[in-house]
């Protein structure tokens, strides 16, 4: 059984996580913090084995969390759940060492693969005596797939393109400016994603002309 703490500051919210992770085999929940200090505490008091870390905290960010966790040694499991969609926390987030990533809202069986692919993860490393590329590419998730199966180009990453994609489907048609600030990301990295859509197909262009350059906006491909 693994022992598993919610941080998250939103008493509902906490609770709603609390009963998800008791939902899943093989998991059950430790304990609950509001804070990034009692998050803190908790894990030093507890052989936790993983941690839902929200992001927003009122004393420090999971982040900060995050980083005081690692910085003493802890490499206790942790997820992020939370509705920051920012490209640079996801990376904050991956350069902490954090095993996984979600955003609110999401539904329990979204929540219960991503524990079940954390206990795959623990347990390959926990069993094997050996590793063979099979195993490592499973472990580090190989290269990147994105939706339609398809590889993304090197820097691109799926979660990202993913929300790409769901932006244009919601907006109908955005230019990369307006797709950056939907996403959270630079208007650079909005147009690599978006240019690299329109060439698989899942996107198509049109040109806006007014004073000036056209302006290229993309939508969906029908």
């Amino acid at each position: 059984m693994r022992d598993v703490l919610v941080v998250d500051d939103d008493f509902m919210v906490a609770d709603i996580h609390r009963r998800f992770v008791d939902g899943v085999d093989g998991f059950r929940a430790a304990g609950v913090a509001r804070t990034g200090t009692e998050a803190l505490e908790q894990a030093a008091e507890s052989r936790l084995d993983l941690i839902l870390l929200d992001v927003y905290l009122p004393d420090m960010t999971g982040l900060e969390v995050l980083q005081r966790l690692r910085s003493r040694g802890d490499r206790v499991g942790v997820i992020m759940i939370t509705a920051a969609r920012e490209l640079d926390t996801v990376s904050g987030a991956l350069d902490g060492g954090a095993a996984d990533y979600l955003i609110k809202p999401f539904e329990f069986d979204q929540f219960k693969a991503k524990l079940e692919a954390f206990a795959a993860r623990d347990d390959a490393l926990r069993s094997a005596a050996g590793v063979d590329q099979s195993l490592i590419d499973s472990l580090f998730g190989g290269a990147a797939p994105a939706r339609g199966g398809e590889t993304l180009p090197k820097g691109l990453g799926a979660e990202t393109g993913g929300l790409v994609l769901d932006a244009v489907r919601s907006a109908g048609e955005v230019s990369a400016a307006e797709c950056a600030e939907l996403v959270g990301i630079s208007r650079v990295s909005a147009r690599r994603y978006l240019e690299h859509y329109l060439s698989a197909g899942a996107l198509q262009l049109r040109l806006q002309y007014g004073a000036g350059r056209p302006e290229r906006r993309y939508r969906e491909s029908k």
